[in-house]
């Protein structure tokens, strides 16, 4: 057998949990997998797990991945272990760690009225996934539950202490669960004050129930006898602060200085600007979190993604499911030269609600402005991908406001099959557009490089984190710089755009 040194990533994602292993280099060599269901039974909108599944998952694919490894001939030597894991969920346990309920997932829609009144109350945006405020529901709807918790924390927390035994988090998976104080990147003692009175007594202190805070590159602990026996592999082995699964797939994807936001699209849409500081104020289509090392992350999410330009493609092209490619592969050409102004043809690409917007009432997506002189193919897949990215630019209008640094973009997610859409959302943004060969292994290996990034420290390395990812941006990469000219005329577009939204938002 050939020994590998390198770095163990564990994802703990929604669906299943992903082990990474990597070369001391941070090249991926395998990857091993375990599955675990959400509980069933559960009305609409409930989502929630068994943590001991996690357990479990993660023992099955180290399982899996020596497994791999031995097929090839290869055994793993771990030098650093990095975790993440979904962000937002809600695992109350009592002292001994113990699991008091299945825990409540970020896609549990149970506590939305929270989410609201602790906006108003503490006057910063607590969307309805913060832990803080599926806390606050769980104190109301089950206080017998809430009574008896002694530690409160997420799915790569909870993990992480089964493997650890310390109850510590990475700031970014922290910033989930409650509000983050920039300059001390611990929460903010004022507004934990404030939180409590709305608790009340005869419940824990949110307080005294949350993990402890640690940035990238401090001691996350080091695996217990427990955690050695989960993963088969020698305690003692260093653990860097598990991490949510956004900043961990910021990691994947080398981001880490202000000025640099990762945009992907996919079914859904998500981007999120590094920032240079707080954001100010309650925007509806901002969220806040924080990346590995502390920095202000601010995020805005489309529900209403490349869904309505795929449905383009197959009204112009074939619907039956094996042509599907063909159709895609004659068409996006079409879409590609097709003018920025898409011969006057617009798109509301509402095929579902969008709240960060204020489209409460979607599912009624539409071609605007169609006639004989622009009814071709290419205008229409064009107008309805336009209109995603002029939805990410409004989101994106409060940053903008407040002067936030967008220096690049890096492109992730299902846009990068045809990568000169890279070129229109450059222009779209004003803004160079950057495709990686590498760097978008996604959270597992954003995991492997916080452990890479731990194991540096020990040994005395003097980088930052943002130097540390900076360092590992080897490799192809595509690059979109702006046209000067497009760029003058995909803002004609966009202001076109902004003017049929707000009749729209207005009509509805």
């Amino acid at each position: 057998m050939t020994k590998i040194k390198g770095y163990l990533g564990i994802d703990v994602g929604t669906q299943g949990l992903t082990a990474l292993l990597t070369d001391e280099a941070m090249k991926v060599i395998e990857s091993g997998s375990g599955h675990y269901e959400m509980v069933p039974g559960l009305a609409i909108g409930c989502y929630e797990q068994a943590p001991q599944d996690w357990e479990r998952a993660a023992a099955a694919a180290m399982n899996d991945l020596r497994k791999k490894l031995g097929g090839r001939g290869l055994e793993c030597e771990v030098l650093a272990i990095g975790i993440s894991g979904q962000m937002h969920g809600e695992v109350l346990c009592d002292a001994a760690g113990n699991p008091l309920a299945p825990a409540r997932l970020w896609c549990d829609s149970r506590n939305e009225a929270e989410g609201a009144e602790l906006t108003s109350t503490l006057g910063f945006k607590m969307p309805k996934r913060i832990t803080a405020a599926r806390y606050l529901w769980s104190t109301r709807q089950r206080p017998e539950v809430v009574r008896r918790a002694r530690h409160l924390t997420t799915p790569g927390g909870w993990l992480a202490f089964r493997l650890t035994g310390q109850w510590r988090l990475g700031v970014g998976d922290a910033s989930g669960m409650f509000p983050i104080e920039e300059q001390s990147s611990q929460y903010d003692a004022d507004k934990l004050r404030r939180f409590q009175g709305i608790v009340g007594a005869g419940c824990p202190a949110l307080a005294d129930l949350l993990p402890e805070v640690c940035v990238a590159g401090q001691d996350g602990g080091a695996l217990s006898e427990l955690g050695a026996q989960i993963l088969g592999l020698p305690s003692g082995t260093p653990v860097a602060p598990a991490e949510g699964d956004q900043p961990a797939a910021m990691a994947g994807s080398l981001i880490g200085s202000p000025g640099v936001v990762s945009m992907s699209f996919g079914t859904s849409v998500c981007a999120n600007a590094v920032g240079d500081k707080p954001f100010v104020g309650v925007a509806r289509s901002i969220d806040h979190f924080c990346a590995a090392d502390g920095r202000p992350i601010n995020m805005v999410w489309l529900r209403n993604g490349t869904t309505f330009m795929n449905t383009v493609v197959e009204m112009f092209g074939a619907r039956a499911s094996e042509n599907k490619d063909s159709a895609f592969a004659a068409l996006l050409p079409q879409a590609i030269a097709a003018d920025d102004d898409c011969g006057g043809l617009l798109a509301l690409p509402f095929m579902d609600d969008e709240p960060g917007l204020g489209v409460e009432q979607g599912r009624q997506a539409a071609l605007w402005g169609l006639n004989q002189a622009n009814a071709t193919p290419g205008n229409a897949i064009k107008a309805a991908i336009l209109a995603t990215m002029f939805n990410l630019r409004l989101g994106s209008l409060p940053l903008e406001d407040q002067r936030f640094p967008r220096d690049e973009i890096v492109l992730s997610g299902g846009l990068t099959k045809t990568p000169q859409f890279g070129q229109l959302l450059a222009n779209v943004f004003d803004t160079p557009v950057v495709i990686f060969d590498s760097g978008s292994e996604g959270s597992a290996w954003g995991a492997a490089l916080l452990a890479g990034y731990r194991r540096a420290i020990l040994q005395g390395s003097p980088q930052s984190w943002s130097e540390y990812l900076a360092s590992h941006r080897g490799g192809g990469e595509v690059r979109f710089a702006p046209a000067a000219e497009k760029v003058h005329a995909v803002a004609g577009t966009f202001q076109r755009y902004r003017e049929l939204f707000d009749r729209f938002i207005h009509r509805r």
